[in-house]
């Protein structure tokens, strides 16, 4: 995909791959990097071949995807010292999906942030967020 910011990641110039295997690799915004902004450490595991969402990864690429998600891990608690994570997937529009090349966010959690001990669930629970057909 010649558009693509995860199929050609030097289309974001903040954006960098901190590290990587054969089928995906592990991306993160210059602003992901400093210390104590917003979102400090975060970043997304991306599959090297274009796949619009989870649900289209091979065997290979999943499996990869945990190898890397541990090297990951690993760099980030070296090199941030999170007291937790949030992982996940958007998939689809409806699902929060923007960029339409699958990408697994790994967001690193603080416990001095506002919202610590605020899973993503927290989200999905609030009234605000019933729905209109049921």
């Amino acid at each position: 995909m010649e558009d693509c910011l995860f199929c050609i990641p030097s289309l974001e110039p903040t954006q960098n791959i901190v590290m990587d295997n054969e089928y995906c690799m592990f991306l993160q915004l210059a602003q992901a990097q400093i210390k104590g902004k917003q979102l400090e450490g975060a970043g997304l595991i991306v599959p090297r071949e274009h796949r619009e969402t989870a649900f289209d990864l091979t065997y290979e690429e999943w499996s990869a995807t945990y190898s890397l998600l541990q090297d990951v891990k690993e760099y980030l608690d070296e090199n941030y010292g999170p007291q937790g994570y949030n992982l996940g997937w958007n998939c689809g529009e409806v699902g929060g999906q923007h960029i339409f090349h699958a990408h697994f966010h790994v967001i690193p959690r603080y416990s001095d942030e506002p919202m610590a001990g605020k899973g993503i669930r927290s989200l999905f629970k609030g009234s605000e967020n019933n729905r209109k057909s049921r």
